[in-house]
This record gives C-alpha cells, sequence and structure tokens, in this order.
C-alpha cells in the first residue's frame, strides 16, 4: 500500500513538473514579462517580478491541490485576486494575439489605418463587460 501511495505522489509530482514547465515556457516564449518590463522601465526590479511569478505558480498550486483552504482576508483578497487574475490573463491574450499578428492582419483587412488604440481600448471594455455580465448572470454555478 506504501508503494502504491509513493508511486501514485511521484506520478502526480512529475506530472505538475510537466504542466507548471508548459505554463512557464508559454510565458517565456511569448516574452511577456519583459515586454512589461521594457513598457514600465522597472528593470531594476527584475527580482521582485521572479519572486513574484514564481510565489503565484506555488500559491496558485497549493489552493488548488487543497482546496479545503480558507484564507481570512474575504472579499478584499477575492477582488484584488481578481483584479490580478485578469491582467494576467489580458496580457496573455494579448501577447499571444500579437505574436499570431491578429490585430495588424484585422486592421489591414478593414483597411484601418487611425484609431488603432481605440479599437483595442473597445476590445477591453467589451470584455471587462462580458466578465461582469458572466458573474451577475452566474454562470460559473
Amino acid at each position: 500500500m506504501f508503494l502504491k501511495h509513493l508511486l501514485l505522489g511521484i506520478t502526480g509530482f512529475t506530472g505538475g513538473l510537466a504542466v507548471a514547465g508548459g505554463a512557464f515556457a508559454v510565458i517565456v516564449v511569448l516574452s511577456i514579462v519583459p515586454r512589461m518590463i521594457g513598457k514600465t522601465s522597472t528593470a531594476s526590479r527584475i527580482l521582485h517580478y521572479e519572486s513574484m511569478i514564481a510565489a503565484g505558480g506555488i500559491i496558485g498550486t497549493i489552493l488548488s491541490v487543497y482546496p479545503g483552504i480558507r484564507l481570512p482576508f474575504g472579499v478584499p483578497l477575492l477582488i484584488l485576486y481578481g483584479l490580478c487574475s485578469g491582467i494576467q490573463v489580458g496580457c496573455l491574450i494579448m501577447a499571444l494575439s500579437e505574436i499570431m499578428n491578429v490585430y495588424p492582419l484585422i486592421f489591414r483587412r478593414l483597411k484601418l489605418k487611425n484609431g488603432m488604440s481605440v479599437v483595442i481600448t473597445v476590445l477591453a471594455i467589451g470584455k471587462v463587460c462580458g466578465g461582469f455580465w458572466y458573474f451577475y448572470q452566474r454562470m460559473g454555478s
């Protein structure tokens, strides 16, 4: 029985390492962090970026493996978590679309030369409104 549990633990651990490695590889290949550092001119704080990325991965893993853990911070932490998750997903989506040249292709086909920032802002507002509608309608439950 002990050998069975040990093998199961090793399998789960190596599977988790593979998934985490893939997730971080996507972030590295899309060069999300270097772009954010370049746009914000915060190269002197690279160690903070690395620490927060690692801490986010570790804490996220712990909270997903042990869903019974309750954090005593309530609504303020939930709001902060939602904000940070939304920023991360938005950065990932924009980096993916930039790598795939989706927006330049659309702008060229629509013959749109001015107002690209307006289009991207409207897309972001639509994403936020869609998220609010999703939670207002309780579609997740």
